[in-house]
């Protein structure tokens, strides 16, 4: 029905401390192309270009210009295209009559006139940008189209207040996808990072102007593998949970968390899917008192909804169910996920990054190095070899032989920091192996069973010392003779 074939999982730990008030799951989410279907939709695009007077020097507006074009040459015939020129206002350059018009050999060479015809000048208002996309897909694009947009900027959201941002993302979410990329090293990473947080999309920090020719046309192409427009994690709660949050994990970290539509049952908009693998963390909270103990409890009812053509949603994976069991013994610690724990250590790594970032552009270098240590330490345990190198690109080995920022570290490499610290990697083989034995937590020598902390030392299932043989009494060690 759909044009992919969705599957979900669901890891969440069964057992909760007696006194626990949160219960965690990581929700996978993975999508495979219906076997002999093609996985084509149809899509309308709105390319989103930057002539502010920014844009006049060094070259930058001729180089977006050829990206423009080449992203048009990248489209497939048939696919809806609007191109909106902004600066402090935004204007629909193409089509002439407004609208989106179907790309073939006439309208591609039209689009790519009009884009090769814009002049710098003005300031910069990307909320207006957006807002323009938006009315451009409301009134071509019908339920069931693929809407994508892509837009570029060479600078700070100036003409604009963050509010008048906020509220122009907020009346577009769920209603198409942004990618955004930072040209040069003049913008602001925390905005583009806030529009595609908001929009489902990609970040991206293209320091080269000559680069972003080639980005656009992979862009254009990633776009094109989108089959369905709109995805939705829906929960049904037990009664005794409510929602703490909904953050994505993989392939970037997303806070998901205030996009959530109420209802009987709550959808979380997860954006538009191509066939790929993502993850989530759901968090519920509970009032410990309110659960029984020592009894299964399905906290959660988890199901994946897609949009149809018509746009209607229905179930498109099987329903998965999040259950939990409070412990009867007080005082007793129950292990943390593995995953759970990397995800947090992850999620620790992104904000150590983005600090390091924020601190360095305020002038606070000694707070910039001390996230920056914060951060590589992070990257190593977690074998996370993408953002590690880019640490290191930026990081020097001072006299007290730790890390701090190089002295010579760019504006443009900094803001890639901050656009960066939301891209996660799933754990490598060797890093999810068991720790050695000595590190384990061993089993109880006489009932087996596997204590709920590291430190234990009695068996809190049978009461025998867990650092004694399974034969010798629980008084004291056998007597040899």
């Amino acid at each position: 029905m759909t044009g992919l074939n969705f599957d979900v999982d669901v890891d969440a730990p069964a057992d909760l401390a007696h006194d626990a008030t949160r219960a965690d799951a990581l929700v996978t989410v993975r999508a495979r192309p219906v076997a002999g279907q093609p996985a084509r939709t149809r899509s309308a695009e709105v390319l989103i270009m930057d002539r502010s007077l920014s844009m006049a020097g060094h070259g930058k507006l001729d180089e977006a210009k050829r990206a423009m074009c080449a992203a048009v040459d990248a489209l497939r015939d048939g696919t809806l295209l609007g191109i909106v020129a902004g600066h402090h206002e935004a204007e629909v350059v193409f089509p002439a009559t407004g609208g989106l018009a179907p790309v073939d050999a006439h309208t591609r060479q039209e689009a790519k006139s009009r884009i090769i015809g814009q002049l710098a000048e003005g300031g910069t208002a990307i909320g207006q940008w957006l807002a323009c996309a938006d009315r451009l897909f409301a009134s071509a694009a019908s339920p069931g189209v693929v809407r994508h947009a892509v837009l570029y900027t060479d600078g700070k959201d100036e003409h604009e207040t963050p509010e008048q941002l906020g509220s122009v993302l907020e009346a577009c979410t769920d209603r198409f996808v942004c990618d955004a990329r930072g040209l040069g090293e003049d913008w602001n990473y925390a905005e583009l990072l806030r529009i595609t947080q908001a929009l489902h999309g990609s970040a991206e920090a293209v320091v080269t102007a000559s680069d972003l020719a080639q980005d656009f046309t992979r862009t254009m192409r990633q776009a094109q593998r989108i089959v369905v427009p709109r995805v939705y994690l829906g929960l049904r709660l037990n009664n005794r949970f409510r929602l703490g949050f909904v953050r994505q994990t993989r392939p970037v970290e997303a806070e998901l968390t205030a996009r959530r539509q109420h209802g009987d049952e709550i959808h979380v908009p997860l954006g538009s899917w191509p066939p790929e693998t993502r993850q989530y963390q759901v968090s519920l909270r509970f009032d410990p008192d309110a659960l029984t103990v020592e009894e299964d409890l399905r906290a959660a009812r988890i199901t994946l909804h897609a949009e149809q053509s018509d746009g209607t949603r229905v179930p498109c994976g099987e329903p998965r169910a999040m259950v939990v069991r409070r412990r009867g013994t007080p005082g007793f610690g129950i292990p943390a996920s593995a995953d759970l724990t990397r995800v947090e250590n992850e999620h620790e790594l992104g904000m150590a990054m983005r600090a390091c970032a924020d601190a360095w552009q305020k002038g606070q270098h000694e707070r910039a190095d001390r996230e920056l240590r914060i951060a590589t330490r992070l990257a190593a345990e977690l074998h996370d070899t993408g953002r590690l190198r880019l640490l290191r690109s930026v990081s020097v080995t001072g006299p007290d032989n730790l890390p701090h920022l190089s002295p010579d570290v760019s504006r443009g490499q900094v803001q890639r920091l901050g656009l960066d610290s939301t891209k996660t990697v799933a754990p490598r083989v060797d890093a999810m192996r068991p720790p050695p034995l000595d590190d384990a937590v061993r089993p109880c020598p006489r009932c087996g069973t596997t204590p709920s902390t590291r430190s234990a030392t009695f068996c809190e299932e049978c009461g025998h010392r867990l650092d004694a043989p399974a034969d010798e009494p629980d008084g004291g060690p056998v007597d040899a003779s």
